[in-house]
C-alpha cells in the first residue's frame, strides 16, 4: 500500500508499505479522508522536535503519518466485541496504556506510562495511507450522514476546540471571542455556536483566510489582527468584552488579545499550542476576575459527544476544508499547509470508500 513519509526536510514522500493485519484488538480500517494537522507541520515537516518525557529523542519515528484518520473498517482481528466490518469510524489519534487514571477516564492523550503510549503517525503508522491498523479502543462510532472528511476532522481539531470550549463553560447568550481562524479556530466557532453562544468574533492576520472565513458563515463579525483589535471587539460589545474567548492562535500577541479582550468574570480558555503566554496580572487578571483554562486534546468520551453533537444537529466540519488531495500528492498538501492554507487541508488516497 501506499503511505506518506515526512523525513522533516519540509518535504512528504509517498513510499510503499507491506498492508497490515489485525491482531488481537485491532481492525483494520480502509482510510476514507486523512487530515494535515499543524502539529505535523512544526514537530516533524520542518524538522524533527522532541516532547516531555522523551530525553530529548524525536518523537517522530519514522512511521506512516498522519494522525487524523476517518474510514470504513474492513477487517478485525480477534477479540473484536464493540466494531465489525462494515463500520465507518473516526481513530481518536493516541493509544494509552488504558491503565493509567488518564487513560482510565478516557484521556489517552494525557497517558502517563510513556513506554506503553502512541501516537499514530509519530510512533506507530498513521492514516496517511490507503489502510491503517487500530486498536478497537480508539475507535468512535462516525454517525448519521457525517463524511470521512467530517470524520477526519473530528480526530483532532474538532475534538480539541471542543474540549477547550468545554472548560470555559460556554451557554447560552455568551459572546465567544475567537483568536486565530484556522481550522481549530473555525471549529471552536461551529462548535461555540452549537453550544449556545449568542455571537461569534473572530480575530485574524491573513486576507485570505479572512475571505475564506467570510466565505463558511461561521463567525458573526471578523476583527483584524492589529494594534486596535482589542478596542474594536470592545466596540463590538459596548465596551463589555466577551463572556468567553479561546486562543486558537499559539501565539502570544493572541493570547494577550484574548485575555485583555475579556469581559468581568469572563473565562479565556487556552487552545492552541506553541508560544508562550505574557499578561500584567493585576488589572488584566486579577481585577477583571478572569478564569484561566488549558486544555490538550480531548478524551475518548469527549471525541464521540461532540460526534454526536454534530450528527444530530445535521453540522458538516468538512465546511472548513479548502483543499482537497490524493494521497499521491500529499506532498503538495503539505506545502500548502505549511505555507498557511486559508482552511483545512485534507488527503483521500485513491479508491477510498465514501458515504
Amino acid at each position: 500500500m501506499h503511505g506518506v513519509f515526512l523525513p522533516g526536510d519540509e518535504t512528504a514522500v509517498v513510499k510503499e508499505f507491506p498492508k497490515p493485519e489485525p491482531g488481537p484488538g485491532q481492525v483494520l480500517v480502509q482510510v476514507g479522508a486523512s487530515g494535515i494537522c499543524g502539529s505535523d507541520i512544526g514537530f516533524i515537516y520542518r524538522g524533527y522536535k522532541t516532547h516531555k518525557g522523551l530525553d530529548g529523542a524525536p518523537a517522530y519515528k519514522g512511521v506512516v503519518a498522519g494522525h487524523e484518520p476517518s474510514g470504513r473498517i474492513v477487517a478485525a482481528g480477534t477479540g473484536v466485541t464493540r466494531f465489525g466490518v462494515g463500520d465507518d469510524v473516526i481513530v481518536y489519534h493516541i493509544q494509552g496504556c488504558g491503565r493509567c487514571r488518564n487513560c482510565r477516564s478516557g484521556y489517552f492523550i494525557s497517558c502517563t506510562d510513556q513506554p506503553h503510549k502512541a501516537s499514530y503517525g509519530w510512533q506507530r503508522d498513521g492514516g496517511h495511507a490507503e489502510f491503517v491498523l487500530v486498536d478497537e479502543s480508539t475507535c468512535i462510532p462516525l454517525l448519521g450522514d457525517l463524511t470521512f472528511v467530517d470524520g477526519a476532522l473530528i480526530a483532532c481539531g474538532f475534538g480539541t476546540a471542543y474540549e477547550g470550549l468545554r472548560r470555559t463553560g460556554i451557554h447560552g447568550g455568551e459572546d465567544l471571542l475567537v483568536v486565530g481562524l484556522g481550522p481549530v479556530g473555525l471549529a471552536a466557532a461551529m462548535l461555540g455556536k452549537l453550544l449556545g453562544a449568542r455571537r461569534v468574533i473572530g480575530v485574524e492576520r491573513s486576507p485570505e483566510r479572512i475571505e475564506f472565513v467570510r466565505s463558511t458563515g461561521l463567525v458573526d463579525d471578523i476583527v483584524l489582527a492589529d494594534s486596535d483589535a482589542v478596542a474594536n471587539i470592545l466596540a463590538l460589545t459596548d465596551g463589555v468584552g466577551c463572556q468567553v474567548a479561546v486562543d486558537c492562535s499559539g501565539t502570544t500577541p493572541g493570547r494577550s488579545t484574548a485575555v485583555e479582550a475579556a469581559a468581568e468574570w469572563g473565562r479565556v480558555g487556552l487552545i492552541g499550542e506553541g508560544g508562550r503566554l505574557e499578561t500584567e496580572v493585576s488589572d488584566a487578571l486579577l481585577h477583571k476576575q478572569l478564569t484561566l483554562t488549558a486544555s490538550w486534546v480531548t478524551s475518548l468520551q469527549g471525541m464521540e459527544d461532540v460526534t454526536r453533537m454534530l450528527a444530530a444537529e445535521g453540522l458538516h466540519p468538512e465546511i472548513v476544508v479548502s483543499h482537497t488531495l490524493g494521497l499521491l500528492d500529499a506532498d503538495e498538501g503539505y506545502r500548502l499547509a505549511a505555507a498557511g492554507a486559508e482552511g483545512k487541508v485534507v488527503l483521500i488516497p485513491d479508491g477510498a470508500p465514501v458515504r
